[in-house]
């Protein structure tokens, strides 16, 4: 009997496993497969993590899809992603939709994020206040020269509704983690698609601003210094400054799965939260939460 045991969980545990097997479709056998998808903030991370993910065995395929965290949670619930990437914790209304579904969402947090915010390199200023950014994106403050720029018009670059990195600009800027607040962003602000689009805005535009992950930093276009009020220091977004706490616009990355990952995909979660995998997240600009990966 107990050798029938042994065979029945070896059998239901190869059905498991060969449920996420596809042809390859070049006639060299089965190739494993995963989906991944959500938050444009850290889908470069999550690129690299399945590249050299996939070197180690060449049977592991993995499919990495951007669009917002919304968009990912949205298909973890539809079934059509194993994996949901999000720079923010899911949302109630989201928990329900889960629940409604028979899905249950795992969190696992795999990193940590400053957000930058991005001006053009030609731009004079160099610092702001949360309050001052806060009425930039409520359009009380229009002018770059009333926050020591020249005289032009501030165009305001923010991202769609259904990104994580908008969802936390809104909460943590905007209505100052208070959750009564309703503040939005002024109409006038542009809704860009993605980070790269606001990245895109910023490098050709001097007159805009824009909020994107620390990745998105380069000497194409300037990050300023932010501070939580006239009285603070000013913090520049970086590593180290994030790690310590002191940058005030900084948050969790996250992968969720439904329920606790299993087979492929909790070697893959392991994989970004092995020394390695979080090595990578220092090299691609986040902060790994590893401290032994520095």
């Amino acid at each position: 009997m107990n050798h029938i045991k042994i065979l029945l969980i070896l059998f239901a545990a190869v059905i498991s496993l060969s449920s996420c097997f596809r042809p390859d479709g070049k006639g060299g056998g089965y190739t494993a497969s995963i989906q991944i998808k959500g938050s444009d903030t850290i889908v470069n991370l999550i690129q690299v993590w399945a590249e050299r993910f996939a070197e180690m065995n060449p049977l592991f395929n993995i499919g990495v899809t951007g669009g917002g965290s919304g968009t990912g949670f949205a298909a973890l619930i539809n079934g059509t992603c194993d994996i949901a990437m999000s720079s923010r914790e899911i949302e109630e209304k989201e928990k329900a939709m889960a629940e409604s579904k028979n899905v249950n969402p795992v969190e696992h947090m795999v990193g940590l994020d400053g957000l930058a915010i991005l001006i053009n390199k030609n731009n004079p200023v160099d610092k702001l206040t949360l309050e001052q950014l806060r009425d930039i994106f409520m359009a009380k403050i229009t002018n770059w020269k009333e926050v020591g720029g020249e005289d032009r018009k501030i165009v305001i670059l923010s991202r769609e509704s259904n990104s994580g990195t908008h969802m936390f600009f809104k909460e943590h800027v905007l209505r100052h983690d208070d959750k009564k607040s309703k503040e939005e962003f002024a109409p006038r602000a542009l809704l860009m698609p993605s980070s790269q689009a606001i990245y895109d805005e910023v490098y050709q535009n001097p007159n805009a601003l824009g909020y994107v992950g620390m990745g998105f930093v380069n000497d194409r276009v300037k990050a300023v210094s932010v501070a939580i009020d006239g009285d603070s220091p000013y913090i520049y977004p970086n590593s180290e400054n994030v790690m310590s706490g002191q940058y005030p616009i900084s948050r969790p990355l996250y992968l969720y799965t439904n329920g606790q990952p299993l087979n492929l995909i909790k070697m893959f979660i392991d994989y970004a939260l092995s020394e390695e995998g979080q090595k990578i997240v220092l090299e691609t600009d986040f902060v790994p939460i590893n401290q032994g990966s520095e």
